[in-house]
């Protein structure tokens, strides 16, 4: 098919034909939204590595869910949830720092959902779980998907000033009596969801490009938080959408099409960006 001799608006509208092309755009799209949303809070407390750790410690909640043919979601979620526990239990009560906690959580739950996959005897397309397959996104996934975004959301809108004081000033928010460790739990529950909305989407290891990459786009163009979000959340739909098209037109895999378009986003803003481009930027 020869791309440049198709008009613009039926090249725009030939895969909306296609009800998987619509459900893709649209999971996408939501999930293009919700990671960089969630992402930026954690880029800006310099805690991306944990968008990682999250992605591999919801695997044993999903093997066990898998063996007890209950909601993959419930599974995931209490993982994750459980995996953020330990990291805070290990970095407040003993010696061991952060990074090397989320190091030590995320290789080990990793392995044991392995493990709990191997022994329970578990089919598990584990190339599907770790690289996702948009195209294959169901109505019911796009539902689900834009519920757990709704309540992502409307949370982060709802507790926006105490994430923000959480966010630049940890110490400082629990000397003025904000339930610290709290706001803590209930982001790691919103990077959980937002992992959970996003796994039929990119799979659980390319889902880390849409939490971190958008957010640091977005932060080399911006100075706010809340414009972060916006702006992420804006750069996330726009690659989601690129990476759906070149997928369509250039027989490319999905996922790795939309991280593809992450970074070149990312590095248009570091070469061009008005205020921090390398190019641009003032010295």
């Amino acid at each position: 098919m020869q791309i440049a001799q198709i008009p613009v608006w039926q090249w725009l509208s030939e895969p909306l034909a296609l009800e998987f092309m619509r459900n893709a755009l649209i999971a996408g799209g939501l999930a293009g939204i919700i990671c960089p949303a969630i992402g930026c809070f954690l880029i800006v407390q310099r805690m991306a590595l944990l968008g990682d750790v999250m992605t591999h410690t919801v695997m044993p909640g999903m093997a066990i869910a898998f063996f007890w043919r209950i909601d993959v979601a419930i599974g995931a979620f209490m993982s994750g949830i459980s995996s953020a526990f330990l990291i805070a239990w290990l970095r407040s009560q003993t010696r061991v720092k952060v990074d090397a906690a989320m190091a030590l959580t995320s290789s080990s739950f990793f392995a044991i959902g392995i493990l709990l996959i191997s022994l329970l005897k578990i089919k598990i397309d584990l190339h599907g779980f770790l690289f996702g397959d948009i195209l294959s996104v169901s109505q019911t996934d796009t539902i689900r998907a834009g519920v757990i975004a709704a309540i992502v959301l409307t949370a982060i809108a709802m507790f926006y000033k105490q994430l923000l004081f959480y966010t630049f000033d940890r110490t400082g928010a629990q000397a003025l009596g904000l339930p610290v460790n709290l706001i803590y739990l209930g982001l790691m529950a919103g990077v959980t969801l937002t992992i959970i909305a996003s796994m039929q989407t990119m799979g659980v290891v390319l889902v880390v490009s849409l939490l971190v990459g958008p957010a640091i786009t977005a932060y080399l163009l911006v100075k706010e938080l809340h414009q972060m979000i916006f702006v992420g959340a804006s750069l996330g739909v726009i690659a989601s959408a690129i990476g759906l098209y070149a997928s369509y037109y250039l027989n490319l895999p999905s996922g790795p099409a939309i991280v593809l378009a992450v970074l070149m986003l990312f590095l248009l803003a570091l070469v061009f960006s008005p205020t921090q481009g390398l190019l641009t930027g003032s010295k």
